[in-house]
């Protein structure tokens, strides 16, 4: 009779019961074993930026996990292991005597090179590798295939739910367990304590236990927001629940000032770890969307299977550039801008070392203000303390303060903004934070790089009299509204009144003893036409990533002096231009737009119809990766049932 198989189940991006493609094949293999596990990663415990409330997300969708596999089978539960994948897998395979490994596709740059390697010690050992999408609507690869050609066809119906699960085998791990190197570890600053929680393979009670904060010498965590399938599905019931709410939802139409409750679904962090199926998301919505009969339903991009789409974008282009597409540097579809503040590069690689250049003294000072939310924008000083506590700021917000980091004010490069991000957001995915800097940086995806937010305007459009700023930046709380979001214009005698100051660069809370609130750290509407002016030459220059230009750094003798940016000769100062303000009715990212002719970039995704300066010719792929998904979707209505 032949042995029953014994398979692993690995959890990554997928830590949930319902809808799991992955999961279904592991349990329709009938199993007489199976082991659900994580691979405690130090790729991402000292490689990756990841804060405290990040962290405990991840915890409380471990957690939540564990007790529902339990729920379903008393002696199972989701055994947690402390070691590399690469490492800890082969010693699994032959001490569990393991027949088969099954997981959910993960294209993300790291997970490729990982699961390759996985999958090829797999084989080596005999163990069949079975691998299914659930992390996206579609297949990031498949995408990437029919991308500007056929249509993807419908997006699959989502799957049961088990309502049982075979028992695990014995766990012995009678070998060796590889400690981690520690260094270089990313995540010091999040640590006021020591890094404990490799000491043991099964944890320090030995039995396969979720980490903790403590274990991981992680400072307090300051988020209230939590994880979990358990709450992931409730929020969606209670989503689903408010119809016209749902039905009628356009993202561009949402608040970006409203806080408590926010004005969007805050269900992204759930489909990043997985506890939410994004197939489950799509067709709740799009069933209530559908039966709709009370007005007229929103429709992609715009709308909640709009957003979810956008995503599925994101994700094909980072399958399709792997590791090149968090970088400027080598990156075919990211245009070159001489930004400050870039990367350093590994001289073998090419990639990234984690460090930058600090060009100028003063930018990088602006940079760390940006950062902790100490601009003396408030508008801009809220949204990053909401996002460095909280973990989590609307996508209107993210634009707004990627727009001033890169080409709206400080002219820093967008993979220092992707940095801060990557290490603050509770919801963070590569593929969407790199998507959404380049697009707001105008690098890829977007080209109107006229257009700005204004830190000043913008924000009183949904919040006239700022509470918004009054909450996360309590010091000017007691301001009058109509300085509420340019303090520094308030009189002395009404700062005083106020309780707060405008005097310093936020370093100290206090000024002569009063409270203070930094002055800004530069004029906004000199810092705009510098930057607009350095995007219009870039853009003229029309250089990409890949250039050799741009590797070999020969680039600087494609631009003048007066360059903003790190080019040969060139100074703060740019050139002297009029930009006039003008609001832009309709625009979907509600953004303020700077009107000036902007002559050589052509409208479609800002490509320069003659090729680039240097005399590349465009390639056309560029142009088809500037638009968006919708083309490439076919929606179909499901078939009414007859009873």
């Amino acid at each position: 009779m032949p042995t029953k198989p014994r398979v692993i189940y690995w959890f990554r991006t997928d830590l949930r019961l319902h809808d799991s493609p992955a999961l279904k094949a592991a349990i329709d293999l009938k199993p007489g074993c199976l082991w659900p596990i994580w691979c405690w990663d130090p790729h991402y415990v000292y490689r990756a930026r990841v804060g405290p409330n990040r962290w405990q997300y991840l915890l409380d969708c471990q957690n939540d996990l564990s007790s529902s596999i339990k729920k379903l089978n008393p002696k199972s539960k989701l055994f947690v292991i402390r070691e590399a994948p690469q490492t800890l897998l082969p010693k699994l395979f032959k001490a569990w005597k393991v027949t088969h490994l099954v997981f959910e596709k993960d294209t993300d740059a790291y997970a490729r090179d990982r699961d390759a390697e996985v999958t090829r010690l797999a084989k080596e050992a005999g163990v069949l590798v079975i691998v299914k999408t659930g992390r996206t609507l579609y297949d990031p690869d498949e995408l990437v295939k029919e991308n500007g050609g056929a249509k993807l066809g419908s997006i699959a119906r989502p799957i049961a739910t088990p309502t049982s699960l075979p028992d695990p085998g014995d766990t012995p791990l009678n070998f060796d367990q590889e400690q981690p190197l520690q260094e270089p570890d990313y995540n010091a600053i999040q640590r006021d304590g020591k890094e404990r929680s490799y000491l043991k393979l099964a944890g320090p009670n030995g039995d396969f236990a979720v980490p903790t904060v403590e274990e991981m010498g992680l400072k307090d965590v300051s988020t209230l927001h939590r994880g979990g399938e358990t709450i992931a599905l409730e929020t969606l019931d209670s989503i689903i629940k408010n119809e016209s709410w749902t039905a009628t939802f356009e993202k561009p139409k949402t608040a970006p000032t409203a806080f408590s409750p926010q004005s969007t679904t805050l269900l992204s962090p759930h489909l990043h770890f997985g506890s939410l199926s994004c197939r489950l998301f799509y067709w709740r919505v799009q069933d209530l969307v559908t039966a709709y009969k009370k007005g007229k339903p929103s429709q992609p991009p715009v709308s909640l299977t709009g957003q979810l789409l956008f995503r599925d974008m994101y994700f094909g282009a980072q399958a399709a550039l792997g590791w090149h597409f968090g970088q400027t540097e080598g990156n075919s579809h990211n245009r070159f801008i001489p930004w400050h503040l870039r990367n350093k590069l590994d001289t073998k690689t090419g990639l990234m070392t984690g460090e930058y250049t600090i060009d100028t003294p003063e930018v990088e000072e602006w940079f760390q203000r940006w950062k902790f939310g100490r601009t003396g924008f408030p508008w801009i000083d809220a949204i990053m303390r909401q996002l460095r506590t909280e973990g989590w700021i609307h996508h209107l917000a993210r634009h707004a303060v990627a727009c001033f980091l890169t080409r709206g004010g400080c002219y820093i490069a967008w993979e220092r903004g992707a940095e801060v991000f990557e290490e603050w957001l509770i919801d963070h995915e590569s593929a969407c934070n790199i998507g959404n800097w380049q697009w707001l940086s105008c690098t890829a995806f977007y080209s109107q790089f006229y257009r700005c937010y204004s830190p000043i305007a913008f924000p009183q459009k949904t919040d006239k009299n700022g509470e918004y700023v009054r909450h996360f930046v309590p010091e000017l709380k007691d301001f009058p509204a109509k300085y509420i979001y340019e303090p520094w214009k308030a009189p002395l005698q009404d700062q005083k009144r106020a309780g707060c100051v405008v005097k310093g660069d936020g370093t100290a809370e206090k000024v002569d003893g009063v409270k203070a609130y930094p002055k800004p750290m530069f004029d906004f509407n000199e810092r705009r036409t510098i930057c607009l002016d350095g995007m219009k030459n870039a853009y003229h220059v029309g250089l990409y990533g890949d250039n050799p230009k741009v590797v070999d750094g020969t680039w600087r003798q494609l631009f003048d002096g007066n360059a903003e940016g790190l080019t040969e000769g060139g100074d703060d100062e740019g050139t002297s231009k009029s930009y006039k303000m003008v609001e832009k009715d309709g625009d979907m990212n509600g953004e303020e737009g700077v009107d000036e002719d902007h002559g050589g970039a052509a409208d479609t995704g800002g490509d320069l119809k003659s090729g680039d300066k240097s005399g590349n010719k465009r390639k056309s792929g560029r142009a088809k990766a500037s638009g968006t998904l919708d083309a490439f979707v076919a929606t179909k209505k499901p078939k009414r049932s007859r009873n």
